[in-house]
């Protein structure tokens, strides 16, 4: 996806932020919370408490960095350390397959409810559950490092609790990744916004630490290659 497409998907999104929150100063609704911060809608201005957040993120920089520094950003050993933290990783035939009819791809998967969940239980043999947790899914095979990292950094995000990954979020994402028209656009709310903006900030987080990593170990200038998905999700 060009810089060019995603900027037009932010700058629609934004516009459609701004007349909400102009129409958000005459109501009573005046804020908007997750699990890290606070957007307060006043009649002068906006302010967004998010300290905590910004606290996070340097944090999950930080470790994940150490990490991957220690295994040497091997994709077995990421999983392991995964798999060490109690998160579930399968590796199924013809998961490709499987999760393309959740509109998933191979890697984490963020948690499922109803027949989503179902599905997916009984694929990866969990027997029959309406609500299935975070896990990972896989081919058996090689892993690209670079693929696999972008999820590991996701994965680890999640686990720090940064917002961004509750199951609602992650539904409002992928419709957004499917259809981002305008049209589609302005059937959103302004907490449909705020919490979509943090699902693209996690997206764009894990891309950017992986394009970083690369130029740092390959000092390529075509690094964005490296990347099986094409960098994520961001707008």
């Amino acid at each position: 996806m060009s810089n060019i497409f995603k900027n037009i998907k932010y700058y629609l999104l934004s516009l459609k932020e701004k007349n909400l929150r102009e129409k958000l100063k005459n109501t009573t609704k005046t804020s908007f919370s997750n699990k890290t911060s606070k957007t307060i809608i006043g009649s002068g201005s906006n302010l967004t408490l998010n300290s905590e957040t910004k606290k996070l993120i340097e944090s999950v920089r930080e470790n994940v960095s150490a990490i991957v520094k220690q295994v040497d950003c091997n994709p077995e050993k990421l999983l392991e350390y995964i798999k060490a933290a109690n998160t579930p990783v399968y590796k199924i035939n013809n998961a490709d397959k499987i999760l393309a009819l959740l509109k998933e791809e191979e890697g984490l998967i963020t948690e499922q409810h109803g027949l989503r969940a179902l599905y997916l239980s009984i694929c990866v043999g969990r027997g029959f559950s309406l609500k299935t947790p975070p896990m990972f899914v896989m081919r058996e095979g090689v892993i690209d490092k670079y693929y696999m990292l972008h999820h590991f950094y996701r994965w680890y995000s999640l686990k720090s609790d940064l917002p961004g990954f509750e199951y609602e979020v992650q539904q409002k994402f992928k419709r957004f990744l499917i259809d981002n028209s305008p049209s589609a656009i302005r059937k959103f709310s302004m907490e449909d916004i705020i919490s979509l903006k943090e699902a693209i900030a996690r997206d764009q987080e894990a891309t950017d630490f992986v394009l970083k990593y690369t130029k740092s170990v390959d000092g390529s200038k075509n690094v964005l290659d490296k990347i099986k998905n094409e960098g994520g999700a961001s707008v």
